[in-house]
């Protein structure tokens, strides 16, 4: 493990805002969203514009259950 390199597990907060399918019928989100280090410092490298296959995105829980 590389302490000072980007955490890449788990699940992290982006805003969707487009989306585009592939010429094999796969959807992609366009989405921004921040990524954190493995040693916890507080800068994040902020990705801005990244194509992210649909399957990996979920609707955030909101309150009262609601997505």
């Amino acid at each position: 493990m590389i302490e000072t390199g980007l955490d890449m597990t788990g699940e992290v907060p982006g805003r969707l805002y487009g989306r585009f399918p592939s010429i094999d019928g796969d959807w992609f989100g366009v989405v921004n969203y921040e990524i954190g280090y493995a040693d916890g410092r507080p800068q994040k490298v902020y990705l801005v514009d990244q194509l992210v296959p649909f399957h990996v995105l979920r609707l955030r829980e909101r309150p009262g259950g609601r997505g």
